[in-house]
């Protein structure tokens, strides 16, 4: 295994690790603060998709070449992810939580209703090809297609009566 593909692929175990514990995190305080959680019928399958998209990258990218230009790319959607998290900050989870706050509407958030979405449909495009999958890129983008389809649906509902009209 060539050193840039191992901390590639390490670079990405670790960081939804990291995510994990920081929206398990998040999600106790909100909860705490009598937010409540819609949604979490299909929670499960997401986690058990992105758990699968991360063990193909493994399985069959751990001996590939980088390649630099998706590299690129993969790291301006980290800086797109930081922007992301420091803007919801303790509201930043992995789950749909509700909060009878108002929504974020700053940063990201001003110019798309669901940037974090964004980001993910693209990381799970950009990072196949920093390995040169692109049959991963492609099964798992119409695999999320379908989640984003439900948990989209499931959270334009729930955060209705948040949104000013």
């Amino acid at each position: 295994m060539e050193l840039a593909t191992l901390l590639f692929l390490a670079f990405i175990v670790i960081q939804r690790l990291g995510e994990l514990i920081i929206a398990k995190r998040n999600t106790a305080r909100l909860l705490d603060k009598g937010a409540y959680e819609v949604g979490a019928n299909h929670y499960p399958i997401m986690v058990a998709m992105h758990s699968a998209w991360i063990m193909y990258l493994l399985v069959f990218g751990h001996d590939e070449p980088i390649s630099i230009a998706w590299l690129l790319l993969f790291a301006v959607l980290q800086c797109l992810r930081v922007w992301i998290l420091s803007t919801l900050g303790e509201r930043w989870t992995t789950r749909i939580i509700v909060l009878e706050e108002p929504l974020v509407v700053h940063g990201p958030f001003r110019y798309f209703s669901h940037p974090n979405y964004i980001l993910v449909v693209a990381e799970i495009i950009v990072a196949p090809m920093v390995l040169g999958l692109m049959w991963v890129a492609i099964i798992f983008t119409a695999l999320n297609a379908v989640m984003l389809w439900v948990r989209i649906n499931v959270e334009h509902r729930a955060l209705a009566p948040l949104r000013k009209n």
